[in-house]
Order: structure tokens, then C-alpha cells, then sequence
């Protein structure tokens, strides 16, 4: 079964705490995605250290097809029973899918996964069973493009006690809320931004609890191709278009330059579009068949830093609203964030003679560069990357 992951996490510290008690850790392999969310006991050094280990040996061992009674074995045989509360130092979650389309979770003491079927509650049927002393629920089941998985610490369903609510943010409440916020077309880091968001407005910027969201997105692979300047021999011009334009999926071309040559090999025109929706972002143009035509490095500039912004530890949902604005770079940086999940870039190594002049800060390395560095979170953020000079 050909199915993409998309993985989004994201933790607020307690307040008045430099570290969180939460650890979340991604593990993917030729195999599986493995998820792992611990949540040390407390808060603070000692919570992250515990939570550290608990989710880095659970993460390694399951991805490299240890069972989970021998990675559970090891957490007990590694980390110590608080003597005060005879509780374990360290809870977690673990979700598995795995490339045949198959599920498993585990789950000990964490809140329970949330699990949504085209936007819709769908039940995760488990089992307990007892492994070295702890009494674990246990999961398997199998998966499609349109099911969205949501792990969650305890400050999720603490939020805002003592504060807004009473009682708390319910488990079912949460639930509601997620049913509510979800969008078919929504990231999973979007769906995590909301959460977390939401939570921290409940607790009125002053978690009292470590708070963590991580969202699993099954999602039908998207391929995008995106053409970065022409080759520096005029004489592939043809051959590079014909492969890219024969390529599965979106295309984005960008630059002036390129723009023309690819319409001119195609033999249909550039439309530049010339409305100014932001002053600082060039015009894009239409090329038929192409998704997206825009300018070069100002662009791709541009594109980056809202790249950065979103995948700062201090973005806000106004960072990935802006996404939503439609000049090119914000176009740009949401098919390349949010729906696409594979991604080529065919890099053109010809100097543009307007970027020859000294006064002039564009320059063919600052456009391999940044085609570099926008590859370099991609990865980051799960996304399959492949290079393509010319």
C-alpha cells in the first residue's frame, strides 16, 4: 500500500520551566513510522531526562523490530519506581504504521489516542495485557489515506484547571474540539498548531502542566516538481523540460527566464498576473499546464523565511494563516508544506545575466542555496527531497 505519514509535534513547557517533561520521538524506516510520546514524571530536568530515555529506547528498539514486551522490559530494567508514589517515572504512547498499511499502538497511562476517519470518531479497539509489572493497552488495526491519529499528554486534558475550567479540558471535550477544527486539506502540523493553541488559551499562558500534541496524518503520497532556473546548456533545454513536464504530479516552475523557456518548449504563453497582493513578493505568471509560475530567488527568499517562521519554536497560527495569502511565496511555501509529500527540485545552473551586475545581491550560489536550505527542512518535516542539477 502507497501511503504517506505526515507527522506533526509540538509541546508547551510548564510554566516557569526552561525543559519540558515531554518527549516526543519520530522514528522512520524503510519499513514503518514509528511515533513514540513519553511524559516523565513531574517537571523540569528530571522529567525531561526520564522522558528522553523512556521515548529514545522505546523509538529505537521498535523501529528496528524489537517486540514491545522486550522494549517495555527494558524500560523497567532501566528506569527506577518514584519510592513516594509507587508510580513509573515515565508514561508513554507508541503508534506504529507501517508501509502495508497496518497499525499498532501501545499505550501506558498516557490519555487515549484520538482517532478520526474522514473527520469522524473512529474507535480504536484495544486489549490489556500485564508486561514486566505494567498493565498495557494494546492495539492492532489497519489504516487508510483519510485516517488522522492524535497523541496527547495529560496537560491536554488539564488545561486550564485551576484556570478557565474547573475540572479541566475533558478527554471528551478535546475530542469534540478536534472534530470542529478538522479540515480534510489540513496539515498535520496545522492540526497540532490548533491544539496546542488552544490549550495554551486555556491556560492563560501559564501551563501548569507540560503540553504536548503529536498528529499522524495518513495521506495518499503528492508528488511535486519544481523547476529552479534553466540549464546552464541551452542545448538541454528541451530534454529537462520534456522529463519535467512528463512528471507525475504538480509543477511549479520559478523564474522569469525559465518561465518563458518552459511556455515557449510547450507552446503555450505566459500570463503574468499583475496583481500586487504583497509589495515585497513579485507577480506570479500562468503557464497552462503548470500549477504554479513564479519569480526566482526573491521568491524562493521569501518562501524560505515563511518556511522558518512556521517551523520556529515560537510560531503562532498566524504564521500558517499566512500561508493562506496569495502572492507567491506564500503559495509557494504551502504546496511545498502542506500538500505535497514528495518533492523534486530540477535546479538549473545558468547565470542570469540581470544578477551579473556587482550592485546586484542575487547571485546563482544564493539561489543553489536556498534551494538547499528549503530542501533541508522539508526533510525535516518527513517530506521525501531529491536534487536534479543540470
Amino acid at each position: 500500500m502507497n501511503l504517506y505519514i505526515d507527522t506533526g509535534t509540538e509541546s508547551l513547557n510548564k510554566h516557569r520551566e526552561e525543559l519540558c517533561g515531554d518527549k516526543v520521538e519520530i522514528i522512520r524506516n524503510d519499513n514503518s513510522v514509528v511515533v513514540v510520546l513519553a511524559d516523565g514524571l513531574g517537571s523540569g530536568v528530571k522529567a525531561n531526562i526520564l522522558a528522553t530515555l523512556t521515548a529514545k529506547i522505546i523509538g529505537t528498539m521498535m523501529a528496528h523490530d524489537s517486540s514491545i514486551d522486550e522494549a517495555v522490559e527494558t524500560i523497567a530494567n532501566t528506569l527506577p519506581v518514584c519510592r513516594d508514589r509507587d508510580v513509573a517515572y515515565s508514561t508513554f504512547s507508541i503508534l506504529q504504521i507501517f508501509n502495508s498499511g497496518e497499525g499498532y499502538l501501545v499505550e501506558f497511562d498516557n490519555p487515549s489516542v484520538f482517532r478520526l476517519r474522514k473527520g469522524k470518531p473512529f474507535e480504536i479497539i484495544s486489549q490489556q495485557r500485564v508486561i514486566s509489572g505494567k498493565t498495557i493497552k494494546e492495539s492492532r488495526f489497519s489504516v487508510t489515506s483519510e485516517d488522522l491519529f492524535i497523541m496527547v499528554s495529560d496537560g491536554v486534558i488539564h488545561a486550564g484547571i485551576g484556570e478557565t475550567l474547573n475540572l479541566g479540558w475533558q478527554w471528551d471535550n478535546v475530542y469534540e474540539y478536534i472534530q470542529r477544527a478538522y479540515r480534510s486539506d489540513t496539515s498535520a502540523k496545522t492540526v497540532t498548531k490548533l491544539l496546542l493553541a488552544a490549550c495554551d488559551e486555556l491556560y492563560a499562558h501559564k501551563p501548569g502542566d507540560d503540553t504536548t500534541v503529536v498528529t499522524v496524518k495518513i495521506r495518499e503520497p503528492v508528488n511535486l516538481s519544481i523547476m529552479v532556473g534553466p540549464p546552464s546548456d541551452r542545448a538541454e533545454d528541451k530534454s529537462v523540460i520534456t522529463s519535467f513536464y512528463a512528471r507525475k504530479g504538480k509543477k511549479v516552475v520559478c523564474g522569469g527566464t525559465t518561465s518563458q523557456i518552459v511556455a515557449r518548449h510547450l507552446g503555450v504563453e505566459v500570463k503574468t498576473n499583475f496583481d500586487y497582493f504583497n509589495p515585497n513578493v513579485p507577480p506570479t505568471a500562468e503557464i497552462e499546464g503548470i500549477d504554479l509560475a513564479t519569480e526566482g530567488v526573491l521568491t524562493l527568499r521569501r518562501t524560505l523565511e515563511h518556511i522558518k517562521a512556521c517551523e520556529s519554536r515560537d510560531s503562532t497560527m498566524k504564521d500558517f494563516v499566512s500561508l493562506n495569502k496569495k502572492d507567491g511565496a506564500s503559495r509557494l511555501a504551502k504546496i511545498l508544506m502542506e500538500e505535497s509529500t514528495n518533492v523534486h527540485f530540477i535546479v538549473g545552473r545558468a547565470m542570469n545575466p540581470a544578477h551579473q551586475n556587482p550592485e546586484l545581491p542575487l547571485s546563482l550560489s544564493l539561489k543553489l542555496k536556498l534551494v538547499e536550505e528549503i530542501s533541508l527542512y522539508l526533510r525535516k518535516l518527513g517530506k521525501q527531497v531529491s536534487l536534479e542539477y543540470h
